[in-house]
């Protein structure tokens, strides 16, 4: 039995189809009444919190069957001022909740998503950590205890330490680090809102550098790594295809939808400008910004994240950007045409 949460992410979503894919019996924590309608056959979707850890506890040794492997890939995303509570509820105290539960469980493995953003910039060994250079991050890479970081980049540092607490008591675990998860997704949510950017044909775009994984690819290494390789725990492992000037996938992803690409590169005074305004006006009213202090400057430090670790250890390569680039706009497209649109459950949850 494998416990999954985040099953109506974008990660989450697609792991499901893959876990019964390969006809494993499959338990899913959802938020809401109802489990998403497009979901797998077969799965054992449970309602509740991760806060809740007499469920969680339930969930891993009730419900007639033990959990044997869990999947964490729920977490918040977000940049917004006004969530950094939340950041700290889900991505810091659900991991720790989560954690402590399987701790209970003689034998359980843990396979849990992170994020790049908990890598910090620290360069890794030979990598070029200059000023205006590249830096090159591996899974070497030291969180900066001094440094300013976003609330979000906190959060998923701070709950790898709960993992990290969780393998010193000894848990079996492995952390995987995504950077940009490329899917099929809903159009409002994650990083399908680049390719919702891409299609509408907007004029702006900031410059930077945007480092990229398929979500399919995400899959296939969280799988083999928690699945079929036992003997590997206590490693975190960096998952990202390459990196290309933002600029560059605007116009891929805008090719590929038949769509005009961003043109005009907004200088970085501008944006300091813009995010300043959009605060200002979130305080005022309430909303929240559509544009913040740290996705304004998201990107423009040159950072490529090495994932060479995890394919020496799985062997699975990495999807090239144009397959995954191509693949969603067809899936995107065929949702829309068949009257479903991009807003199906598929997204960060």
């Amino acid at each position: 039995m494998i416990f999954v949460t985040g099953g109506t992410g974008l990660i989450g979503s697609f792991l499901l189809r893959e876990l019964r894919r390969r006809n494993l019996a499959v338990r899913a924590l959802h938020r809401g009444s109802l489990p998403p309608p497009d979901a797998p056959k077969g799965i054992d979707w449970v309602p509740g919190d991760l806060l809740d850890t007499d469920l969680l506890r339930a969930c891993l040794t009730g419900r007639g069957e033990a959990v044997s492997h869990v999947f964490h890939c729920a977490g918040l995303v977000s940049y917004a001022p006004q969530d950094e509570e939340a950041l700290q509820r889900v991505n810091v105290e659900g991991t720790a909740a989560l954690v402590d539960a399987c701790l209970e469980v003689p034998g359980i493995r843990l396979g849990h998503v992170s994020s790049v953003a908990a890598l910090g910039t620290s360069p890794a060994p030979g990598g070029v950590g200059n000023a205006g250079q590249l830096h090159v991050v591996d899974e070497t890479a030291a969180w900066d205890l001094g440094a300013s970081h976003p609330a979000y980049a906190t959060s998923k540092y701070l709950g790898e330490l709960e993992v990290w607490r969780g393998v010193a008591e000894g848990l079996s675990a492995i952390i995987v680090n995504p950077s940009v998860v490329l899917g099929p997704g809903d159009w409002s949510r994650s990083s399908t809102r680049l390719l919702r950017y891409a299609r509408q044909q907007h004029t702006f775009y900031t410059p930077g550098l945007l480092n990229f994984v398929d979500v399919r690819d995400v899959v296939a290494q969280l799988g083999r790594l928690t699945l079929d390789l036992p003997a590997v725990r206590g490693q975190r492992f960096v998952l990202n295809a390459g990196a290309l000037p933002l600029a560059d996938f605007f116009r891929q992803a805008a090719a590929a939808f038949g769509r005009r690409p961003p043109s005009v590169a907004v200088p970085d005074w501008a944006a300091e400008l813009i995010w300043r305004l959009e605060h200002g006006r979130a305080l005022l009213t309430g909303a929240r910004p559509l544009i913040t202090r740290d996705t304004a400057r998201a990107g423009r430090q040159p950072v490529r994240y090495e994932a060479a670790r995890v394919q020496q250890t799985t062997g699975l390569p990495f999807r090239p950007l144009p397959d995954t680039i191509a693949w969603c706009a067809a899936e995107l497209t065929l949702r829309e045409s068949e009257g479903v649109g991009a807003s199906a459950p598929l997204a960060v949850s």
